[in-house]
């Protein structure tokens, strides 16, 4: 465990992508599995942050910005897989769009489509940065309790 923690931060950021990347073709293009693997990277991120800083201000700042550098590489992600296919789609008369295996949430086939692209792209993303917070507070819940509150200062 330690030598986890120790990583450096490239190194750390390296395989978040490479995992990140493995839970994207887990999901066939759906960001699934990467919204849950945001629970563990927020976990992972506090005890990241937490073997070096103490000060509560400081701990939040960093989390929140990690939790926002995790999910821009699924949103980039996500715009490297469906912006093509969107593009191709959306700009081309003739393509059916009833038959893209899209489901029709707005029995439109447009809309729907259009649907479909702003929650992959858009709301994917945000709420894989909502399940990295969840994770990472939870895990900041449990080292204040472990006994850390002495040395932790609190404004």
């Amino acid at each position: 465990m330690k030598k986890l923690l120790g990583l450096r931060p490239l190194w750390a950021l390296g395989i978040y992508i490479v995992l990140d990347i493995l839970c994207i073709g887990m999901g066939m293009g759906v960001p699934f599995f990467c919204i849950l693997f945001g629970l563990l990277v927020g976990w992972y991120i506090v005890r990241y942050i937490t073997t070096t800083d103490t000060e509560i201000r400081s701990i939040f700042r960093k989390t929140l910005l990690y939790a926002s550098v995790t999910a821009a590489i699924t949103l980039l992600g996500m715009l490297m897989i469906w912006a093509p296919f969107a593009a191709s789609y959306l700009f081309d008369r003739g393509k059916d769009l009833a038959n893209t295996g899209v489901p029709m949430i707005l029995y439109e086939p447009l809309a729907s489509f259009i649907g479909w692209l702003v929650l992959m792209i858009v709301i994917s993303p945000f709420l894989q940065l909502l399940t990295t917070l969840f994770g990472s507070y939870l895990a900041l819940l449990g080292w204040l309790n472990e006994g850390v509150k002495s040395s932790v200062t609190i404004p």
